[in-house]
């Protein structure tokens, strides 16, 4: 989104400035460096591009990195690590035609390989696992239903710099929160089902009778 290694297919890199007005900065060490030594909030999905343009049947599946990347770096400036999940999307769109299914056409394979090499490779010499190519997958847009955020408990690491510099406690601790914000994610799926205003409709109904600028509420913690 903000850089390019050559002209080609992909957008004006002027396009993506919506993002940068938004605050949105480059994924690297050095930017994640910067931010959390000026003590800035950082909002971080580590799924990249191939979380986001996931493939059919993976709703809600984390798609991390093996290594542990963002631990030590938060323990450096003893930044909390706050896991969080959102549910919802499923009820907005369903992929019907993905990366798998792209690439089993020559002339659309030979097109997203050219979208690639034209893109700057945030990670390198990671598993494909979390490799993506650039495409865009088709998705049905549903009825609409609701978006669902759930924040869980931070995690501290004030104080363990030292302790997480070893690998094997950091990786600890990394897992600790991937784990975190699947159980975030499951908490949602399971407690939307019992949200009387998760369709939109509903939802109109209610503001209709409170007003337009009311709050509608949503399913019991």
């Amino acid at each position: 989104m903000f850089m390019r290694k050559k002209e080609g297919n992909l957008p004006e890199l002027s396009s993506f400035d919506t993002y940068r007005i938004m605050g949105a900065a480059p994924v690297s060490g050095n930017n994640l460096y910067k931010l959390l030594s000026s003590k800035a909030h950082v909002l971080l999905y580590p799924g990249g591009l191939r979380e986001a343009c996931h493939r059919k049947g993976e709703q809600y599946k984390l798609i991390w990195p093996e290594q542990s990347e963002f631990v030590r770096m938060a323990s450096r400036f003893g930044a909390k690590i706050v896991p969080f999940g959102v549910v919802g999307e499923d009820d907005f769109g369903e992929v019907v035609f993905d990366y798998d299914d792209q690439m089993k056409i020559p002339f659309l394979k030979d097109f997203i390989k050219e979208l690639s090499e034209e893109a700057d490779t945030v990670r390198t010499g990671l598993n494909s696992e979390v490799n993506q190519d650039i495409h865009s997958p088709v998705v049905l847009p549903k009825f609409p239903g609701r978006f669902y955020y759930y924040f869980g408990k931070p995690i501290e690491t004030e104080g363990r710099m030292r302790e997480l510099r070893d690998k094997d406690n950091a990786h600890e601790l990394y897992m600790q929160v991937k784990s975190e914000v699947e159980k975030c994610l499951a908490f949602l799926q399971e407690k939307r089902e019992s949200d009387p205003f998760r369709n939109i409709l509903a939802r109109l109904a209610y503001q209709s009778t409170h007003g337009f600028d009311s709050e509608v509420p949503t399913f019991e913690l």
